[in-house]
């Protein structure tokens, strides 16, 4: 008996083990690319702010807070950080596989 519940567990991780793979190199590959588009995106809302206070002082304070809220919105505190928590999740999920399977 001991020794087809060691087979199963043998079974277990191999099956498993592509898809902890599959996460890792996913999470590798999102963080990556969330590193870029954050660095591309500051630079973004920060054009975004200075065209959103221009047109707050000058034209409209409705379309120049709209400006600022998206420049938010795109700045490493807003759709970036949601990124790398949602990375997070799915790197908990990952641990969590692993731990299950492989303990």
């Amino acid at each position: 008996m001991g020794l087809l519940v060691g087979f199963m567990k043998l079974i277990l991780k191999i099956v498993v083990a592509p898809v902890v793979l599959l996460l890792t190199v996913t999470i590798w590959i999102c963080v990556g690319l969330v590193y870029v588009s954050g660095l591309v995106l500051g630079l973004l809302s920060m054009v975004i702010a200075l065209l959103g206070v221009a047109v707050l002082v000058t034209y409209s304070p409705q379309n120049g807070l709209i400006l600022l809220v998206i420049a938010f919105l795109i700045s490493p505190f807003g759709l970036p950080q949601l990124a790398f928590w949602l990375l997070g999740k799915v790197q908990n999920l990952k641990f969590a596989i692993q731990d299950l399977v492989y303990e």
